[in-house]
């Protein structure tokens, strides 16, 4: 047995994110940094390619970052780990792209209870082993604030610009990623990634 697998196995038998028990905080911990690894790749290198369309002016391939970018990002890190990478809304532009399941919503709205209490989204994360019908997984969500350049493309009517409201009635029809606020959740990266089965 690889030492891979062997921390995948001692990893599941655990409950993570607070209600792990303290002796087994080195498994968890390997859990955690990996999700923690792979969603700031994910952000960093998002980041990256907005801030170099923004800084062109260019509006247009600034919606193409997390039109096209940003799936293919994601699905490259999935593919790469084994794992589902994605990014959700709590509003969503795409309705095939980006909706949360139960867990996530459930997350998610905890988020916003925790930054409504006075914590930062920049310091949160949840992770938790669960059941599900088809196996058994370790899940992760990151939160997503909403910075100020975000608001031309997901603010109020008045804080899109015409070239950017065109663009989004075009390619959205159906858009509700909009009417944002700084500071306010806008989503999360999730990840899930399958364990091996508990030995009984």
């Amino acid at each position: 047995m690889t030492k891979t697998t062997l921390g995948i196995r001692l990893g599941v038998i655990l409950l993570v994110a607070g209600s792990l028990p303290a002796a087994a905080g080195d498994d968890r911990a390997a859990l955690e940094a990996a999700a923690e690894q792979v969603s700031s790749d994910l952000l960093e290198k998002l980041g990256g390619h907005l801030r170099k369309a923004l800084s062109k002016g260019d509006l247009a391939a600034a919606i193409a970052v997390c039109r096209e970018q940003a799936p293919a990002l994601a699905g490259r890190l999935s593919r790469q780990h084994g794992w589902r990478v994605t990014r959700v809304g709590t509003r969503v532009r795409n309705s095939l792209l980006g909706m949360p399941d139960a867990w996530e919503q459930r997350v998610m709205q905890r988020f916003e209870q925790r930054a409504a209490a006075g914590e930062s989204y920049r310091d949160m994360r949840f992770a938790e082993v669960v059941e599900e019908p088809d196996g058994r997984y370790f899940r992760y969500l990151r939160p997503i604030g909403t910075a100020p350049k975000c608001l031309m493309c997901h603010g109020t009517p008045e804080q899109i610009p015409a070239p950017v409201k065109a663009v989004l009635a075009r390619d959205y029809p159906h858009d509700r990623a909009t009417g944002y606020r700084p500071g306010e959740l806008r989503g999360a990266v999730s990840i899930k990634r399958p364990l091996a089965a508990r030995e009984e």
